[in-house]
């Protein structure tokens, strides 16, 4: 286990990395015996930094809950990560490239809440808690020098890649929708790049919540009231260029929208 000193250490130099765009080599390469409760502490090192710089933190989200995505990364477990204000771009916004290392775009499922869930919930318990639910697309950058070939505990620590993150108008009504099946197009430049069901997510992004739920509750928190979270992506992601315009339609829910430049 990591001592206090070290996890003050990667933090930073992965604050750095994320602020001066300029990628580090693997953690893992440095450190042996990287535990999952060392790169959690890395993670949450890295956001107390940034609550400081002023940022809020407003959400969550889960990472590689698609078996597209798991195949993509060579990884093999769900994961989370926390999300700022500060890394919003609002719908129909536009997505800065300078800046960034090597983003990708992917398409999601929101849900907001408006009680706490904490440890272990059932489906039907998400869904009471649960205030609204959106399409959502998420921007990945990795502060490594290669996206593909890391760790677990690289990611978590990296906070799971997380660069910004675009909400669609939120469905209040949602009670009548097949969350489990909703069918999901991401469109780059008007034509479809990426398509699936919402079903590649955990199968059912409510199951996304739940394992949410457990995976903080292993680190004494939980969702709190107000927050969202970004279920996880249903397809792989799409590497982002300049110029591009991406669309994201779902089923029974408003579309979302970015621009690149």
């Amino acid at each position: 286990m990591m001592t206090e000193k070290e996890i003050l250490y990667w933090s930073d130099i992965l604050g750095q990395a994320r602020l001066n765009a300029n990628p580090i080599e693997q953690i893992s390469d440095k450190v042996e015996n990287f535990e999952r409760s060392d790169a959690y502490s890395i993670q949450e090192q890295g956001i107390k930094f940034r609550e400081q710089q002023g940022e809020k933190v407003i959400g969550l989200k889960m990472g590689l809950t698609s078996e597209a995505k798991r195949k993509q990364m060579d990884l093999d477990a769900p994961l989370y990560g926390v999300l700022t204000d500060k890394m919003q771009i609002q719908n129909g916004g536009e997505f800065i490239l300078e800046g960034s290392i090597h983003p990708k775009i992917e398409p999601e499922v929101a849900f907001i809440f408006d009680r706490d869930l904490e440890g272990v919930v059932t489906r039907e318990q998400v869904l009471e808690a649960c205030s609204g639910v959106c399409a959502a697309l998420e921007i990945l950058d990795s502060r490594y020098k290669q996206f593909k070939y890391f760790s677990m505990e690289d990611v978590i620590s990296d906070n799971s890649s997380s660069s910004h993150y675009i909400l669609g108008p939120w469905t209040k009504s949602f009670k009548e929708l097949d969350l489990k099946n909703l069918s999901m197009k991401m469109k780059v430049n008007g034509e479809v790049a990426q398509e699936g069901t919402s079903e590649a997510i955990s199968g059912d992004p409510v199951i996304s919540i739940i394992q949410q739920c457990e995976l903080l509750a292993l680190r004494g928190q939980k969702i709190l009231a107000g927050q969202f979270v970004l279920a996880g992506a249903a397809t792989a992601a799409v590497n982002l260029e300049r110029g591009m315009t991406i669309d994201l339609e779902v089923e029974g829910l408003c579309p979302v929208n970015v621009c690149v430049r």
